[in-house]
């Protein structure tokens, strides 16, 4: 009887190791099965792109999704054909999905469709793409233009000599943007579109278009600026120009965090604070295409690739920020964030150029840290 229960013992527990080991195995093939997901980024010579492919990075090690995807970069730069090229080709090493910041919205169409034939998901982010097999994660861009123009306007009283300075031309994010303010400055016979250029979303742009400007026109023929960046170099500019803080031209524009220092009023008490790097009461409204977005539709990404339910169209919440709602943030973290604050320390970011649009209720995994160098919340 005891021999017999020992050779039946000894018979399910081997069964039982070899079903373990089986368990174990399979587990262990399952976690190197990764989605391979590809990022495609065109332009990248400003800080948004920059910041929005550190959040789109610190989401793929974040601990929640580290072991489901593993996440290759491409940069097309300005070229929507070299995009093409390299869409096409991600296709063809295998890509399940492939996060895409488009160039145009419509030069890339035929390399979507061709990618959504063979299975693989494209979602764009901040910028669209007009294919109707793509899905897009953005703000209401024109919404954006038309927001910041009507501030503007009526921060001027309906008239005066407005200097327009665009993003990246062929963009959807530039044309929605632009059409939609230029309506708004067209309802005012007395506001005057007096000057225009391309900015390309860089501080560095912005002050060189600025300059070829002012050869021409000087601080006193100019009443405001709609800039979709560069209103915290304009200010600089004038300061350095002999303007004080309290004659500064009302700046619609871009979120930095430069801008949105200058924007705390004159006087306020902000860590690192530094020449034109600080607190002077700007006159200011400050919006963003939020650099989470790219994070967010990666994060869309995966879940479609888990077989989840995911919308084609993702309208984020436009981040809308002037002098009565600017915050400062003292430490930075992201319940400090969800409580507000906008506005981060010069001791900690460095770069006024510096996006501070950070913030999502719905990316708990990515906040300062992952905009600055890449790495996620614990």
């Amino acid at each position: 009887m005891t021999s017999k229960f020992m050779k039946n013992l000894g018979v399910y527990t081997g069964a039982a190791l070899l079903a373990t080991c089986a368990t174990l195995i399979g587990t262990a093939h399952a976690a190197d099965k990764k989605f391979q997901v590809y990022l495609s980024m065109s332009y990248i010579g400003n800080d948004w792109q920059a910041e929005a492919a550190n959040m789109v990075k610190a989401l793929a090690v974040h601990k929640n999704f580290v072991d489901k995807v593993d996440l290759k970069v491409q940069v097309a730069g300005p070229n929507a054909q070299r995009q093409i090229q390299q869409i096409n080709a991600m296709v063809q090493q295998g890509a399940q999905a492939i996060v895409v910041y488009p160039i145009s919205p419509t030069a890339l169409n035929a390399a979507v469709k061709n990618a959504c034939d063979k299975g693989v998901m494209v979602i764009a982010y901040d910028a669209v793409i007009t294919e109707p097999c793509a899905y897009n994660v953005t703000i209401d861009q024109e919404e954006a233009g038309r927001v910041t123009a009507e501030w503007l306007v009526k921060k001027l009283g309906g008239k005066g000599n407005v200097v327009v300075i665009n993003g990246v031309p062929g963009t959807s994010v530039d044309t929605a943007r632009t059409k939609a303010a230029k309506e708004v400055f067209a309802r005012y016979p007395n506001v005057k579109v007096v000057n225009e250029a391309n900015g390309m979303w860089s501080q560095a742009v912005a002050r060189t278009e600025l300059t070829k400007i002012l050869a021409t026109r000087n601080w006193n023929q100019i009443d405001g600026l709609w800039m979709q960046v560069g209103c915290y170099t304009a200010n600089t500019m004038q300061l350095e120009a002999g303007a004080k803080p309290a004659d500064l031209k009302p700046c619609a524009g871009e979120g930095s965090n430069g801008g949105r220092i200058q924007m705390l009023p004159a006087g306020t008490v902000v860590d690192g604070a530094n020449g034109t790097y600080t607190p002077m009461g700007a006159p200011r409204i400050s919006y963003a295409s939020p650099p989470y977005s790219g994070a967010y539709a990666l994060k869309l990404a995966i879940q479609k690739l888990e077989g989840k339910n995911v919308a084609k169209n993702t309208k984020l919440p436009l981040p809308l920020v002037t002098n009565d709602s600017v915050r400062y943030c003292k430490e930075g973290t992201w319940d400090e964030m969800k409580a507000g604050c906008n506005a981060f320390a010069p001791s900690v970011v460095s770069n006024p150029g510096w996006f501070a649009s950070i913030f999502s209720e719905e990316m708990p995994e990515i906040g300062l840290s992952a905009a600055l160098v890449g790495q996620p919340e614990q």
